[in-house]
């Protein structure tokens, strides 16, 4: 990507977008993340994919999503017989982008099967997530059953009776429109909200079967083909404990629509071309999953993957807020200036490029160890314990602010709803929510620290990477990182010590600072790499992360800048960087103990 306005597409009046671009190439922040994270093998034939889903992200994605939002879809709750149907009719302009997303790219099939767009085996996540990361930039809400699709067939393999899987699975993971099931996870209820243990959802067993009866209150996807849910069975305890875990399907074996209605849409902030509703279980029908006094935690996986791809979606509208600030900086000419020759605008500039790349490099690598768990290695499943929360709390919480910022560069164009940016901050808000808000993922963090001791696995990993660094430019860096772990380390240590309660007050800045530094040592790793190439421009990327997010409290930086703003262009373009360009800042930084 240039910051030379020629390489957009014209626009009347000097107001140009992102829209005709091909998103993976204006990227090749991913291209490097991503070669970093995968066998050379998968790297090449990735390539061809991702160049192609960046070209449908920035043309017929786009304009398909732009359309579906501004046609919502409508609850049918009746026929004209007057008989009760429940079917959701949903704009042609969704269908067909659904169409893009499980038939043509197999999204919620890549990760389960092999022979998946040419994959001789089940696609890594690290793959899924970088070609999921490009689409998102222009579609936002339907990912959400995308992803509950692909978790759904996770859970129900890892859980489920084999009749159950040989019955649901093909169709959870297929790519054929005519045969694909669609997933959904119901969980939330009016009067648990976040706590889930108030669930008053009932479970009986009758008639040689299951029948679920209760109010699931916000329910996306509202028309899905298979529903997963918790619902307590009679005479089990209060609390999480006493949850069985169920798969609700919405038609019966003879064809028959299941005992359940939705009584409406949801009229949302975001995301509303996607439908999520209110829906009144009467004794439905449902497949028992899993044991029956390990509903809850069952359920968490589903909860779990749901939360890395909230964090993956997030990362991705920050790309897309980045790229619209830097085609409107490139193009809008202001006091006889681009936009992006001045000096505050360049600072947004290179904030919102910190927020984009550190985002991406905490996805891509949690998707590695992702699937390193999956492949059974234990220190790794403890790892993901931890970093899942954390990423989805971080990023999620920062995308509303990089879309905010991104909305503002616009100016009034943004605010309008000819333009992406409104879009991209409603959707923005609702990735803190989903799936636990913000105090409900920092105090997760909290029972990984307590239950699990996930922050020594987490510190270890840290600490394995910044260790093996040893280009001498990149070096410093690592050894800022080293010493801010110590301070986070004792502050963990400190949170320990408190009773249950006091433990509770400082998480949501505890689980700030430890994402930052686990997104500081992977930036430092592909400074490192980078340094191989002979270029340090992400080191100086890793120098302004520290300075302006490990800094207790970053004073103004007074007159012309020793790094970022002679080389904001070689961040912004990707050209050869020295090292000196950072190596005055990370002196600074190390003589002022990070206070600078």
């Amino acid at each position: 990507m240039t910051l030379d306005v020629r390489a957009v597409p014209a626009r009347s009046g000097g107001m140009p977008d992102a829209a005709g671009l091909n998103f993976f190439d204006a990227d090749p922040n991913l291209a490097f993340a991503l070669a970093l994270r995968l066998a050379k093998e998968d790297y090449q034939r990735a390539l061809p994919l991702l160049r192609e889903a960046g070209a449908v992200a920035g043309g017929e994605l786009d304009r398909l999503a732009r359309i579906a939002e501004r046609n919502p879809p409508r609850l049918i709750q009746y026929n004209a017989r007057g008989e009760r149907v429940d079917e959701i009719e949903y704009h042609p302009a969704y269908h067909a982008m659904e169409r893009i997303a499980y038939g043509r790219f197999g999204l919620a099939a890549l990760s389960h099967r092999p022979a998946v767009r040419g994959w001789p085996h089940p696609a890594p996540h690290v793959f899924k997530y970088a070609l999921s990361y490009l689409l998102i930039q222009s579609e936002f809400g339907l990912f959400c059953p995308v992803n509950m699709t692909d978790s759904l067939a996770r859970v129900l393999r890892r859980f489920a009776d084999e009749a159950v899987v040989r019955r649901f699975v093909p169709g959870l993971t297929a790519t054929d429109p005519e045969t694909l099931l669609q997933g959904a996870m119901f969980m939330t209820e009016k009067a648990g909200g976040s706590d889930v243990g108030a669930t008053e959802t009932t479970a009986i067993w009758t008639d040689g079967g299951w029948r679920l009866s209760g109010e699931k209150w916000f329910c996306s996807n509202v028309s899905a083909d298979l529903i997963l849910t918790l619902a307590r069975p009679h005479g089990a305890p209060q609390g999480t404990r006493g949850l069985g875990l169920f798969l609700v399907p919405r038609d019966l074996e003879d064809g028959t629509r299941n005992r359940y209605r939705i009584n409406r849409l949801k009229d949302k902030l975001g995301t509303r071309d996607m439908a999520s509703g209110e829906v009144t279980l009467d004794h439905a029908f449902a497949y028992q999953i899993g044991d029956l006094d390990r509903g809850f935690v069952q359920m968490m996986e589903m909860v779990s993957s749901s939360r890395l791809s909230n964090a993956m979606r997030a990362a991705a509208i920050t790309r897309r807020a980045l790229l619209e600030s830097q085609v409107h900086a490139a193009g809008r000419i202001a006091f006889g200036r681009p936009l992006a020759a001045l000096p505050l605008l360049r600072e947004n500039l290179l904030e919102l490029t910190l927020d984009s790349e550190s985002a991406l490099a905490a996805v891509l690598h949690t998707g590695a160890v992702f699937d390193a768990a999956d492949a059974g290695d234990e220190r790794a499943a403890r790892l993901l314990r931890i970093l899942t929360p954390l990423i989805k709390l971080a990023i999620c919480k920062r995308a509303r602010w990089s879309t905010g910022e991104a909305m503002e560069i616009r100016g009034g164009n943004g605010y309008i709803e000819d333009w992406v940016n409104s879009r991209l901050l409603r959707d923005a808000h609702l990735g803190s929510i989903w799936e636990g808000s913000s105090n409900v993922i920092a105090l997760d963090v909290l029972r990984a620290i307590m239950r699990e001791d996930a922050h020594h696995v987490l510190f270890d990993d840290i600490t394995l990477r910044l260790t093996a660094t040893t280009d001498p430019a990149v070096r410093p860096a690592a050894a800022l990182i080293r010493a801010a772990i110590e301070q986070v380390r004792a502050t963990v240590a400190a949170v320990i010590a408190l009773d249950s309660e006091a433990r509770e007050y400082p998480m949501l800045q505890v689980a700030e600072r430890l994402y930052l530094l686990y997104a500081a040592s992977l930036l430092t790793e592909e400074a490192e790499a980078q340094a191989r190439q002979g270029s340090y421009r992400k080191l100086l990327i890793t120098a302004e992360f520290i300075r302006r997010r490990l800094s207790p409290a970053p004073a103004p930086w007074l007159g012309p800048r020793p790094g970022s703003g002679p080389w904001l262009e070689g961040i912004l373009e990707w050209q050869q960087i020295p090292a000196s360009a950072a190596g005055g800042l990370l002196d600074r930084l190390a003589t002022a103990g990070l206070a600078v």
